[in-house]
């Protein structure tokens, strides 16, 4: 997609959007790399048909729920490719229906934005409807099933973590991508009043310039008691590993990246990845 709807941010006031550790161990430790340094449409109720009635409309749609697990590099990557792409990605996509996710997006990390070994292997995640949806689907035997498959490749720790949507929600593919995750912030209203107001708005003058085709915003949420192990997490995806690399050497990337010291109080983790 093409279009304006590729624009991080139109309404600053809703969060960002991703997930918390709901159903994994929360005392997994993750590696932290520091880097460098809408509003919704009322549906219109259609005339009455004395005839017959009319169809009720669509609701509307509200922030897609995201659940995402994020893997440590394996001790073994072949032996986890293999496994991964031949048994759990199947085992994953048979179940969509009864999980009832609308899209799987598997990312393999290549970097960090500096170039150093990424802090994380891959990330895996399943998009819904809605938060609900997500927060449901924990519940189903099939969501089960992946779950009790983790052992079976996983050898050295993963998090997994729900998530809101807080921007545009997008179709667009995301062939290579630049993900930057958030720690938990000292001060979590002056962080979302700066990133609303100052930050989002800097990305979004520099998308022509930078080239990026989508941009995905998300912040996690607590699944019942247990708090996120992250707090947010903003993507911008790129039709190539080409035209990432040529976006990120341009000056409107830069003034992104110089505005993190801004707001950004507890350390993040930037990381390039692409979409397999």
């Amino acid at each position: 997609m093409r279009s304006e709807k590729y624009l991080l941010i139109h309404n600053p006031e809703l969060p960002m959007r991703r997930f918390e550790p709901c159903w994994l161990a929360p005392s997994l430790v993750l590696l932290v790399a520091a880097c460098g340094k809408p509003a919704e449409k009322a549906a219109e109720t259609p005339a009455a048909d004395t005839a017959t009635p009319a169809a009720q409309p669509a609701a509307p749609a509200g922030p897609q729920g995201i659940i995402t697990v994020l893997y440590q590099t394996p001790k073994d990557t072949a032996a986890f490719e293999k496994y991964y792409n031949g048994t759990h990605l199947p085992l994953v996509n048979a179940g969509q229906q009864e999980i009832g996710f609308t899209k799987l997006e598997p990312t393999k990390f290549v970097s960090s934005l500096d170039g150093k070994r990424p802090a994380f292997y891959r990330q895996a995640e399943l998009y819904f409807n809605s938060l609900d949806d997500a927060k449901k689907a924990m519940g189903t035997p099939g969501f089960q099933k992946v779950k009790d498959d983790f052992k079976k490749f996983d050898t050295h720790g993963l998090i997994g973590m729900l998530a809101v949507e807080t921007g545009d929600k997008s179709d667009a593919p995301c062939p290579a991508l630049v993900t930057v995750i958030y720690n938990t912030p000292k001060d979590t209203a002056a962080f979302e009043k700066y990133y609303a107001a100052t930050h989002l708005p800097i990305v979004s003058a520099g998308q022509q310039e930078i080239g990026f085709v989508r941009g995905d915003l998300t912040r996690f949420v607590p699944n019942d008691t247990t708090p996120p192990a992250k707090y947010r997490q903003a993507e911008l995806c790129f039709n190539s590993m080409a035209d990432l690399k040529k976006g990120t050497a341009t000056p409107a990337f830069k003034k992104i990246g110089d505005d993190f010291k801004n707001f950004v109080t507890n350390g993040l983790t930037a990381l390039i990845g692409e979409q397999k």
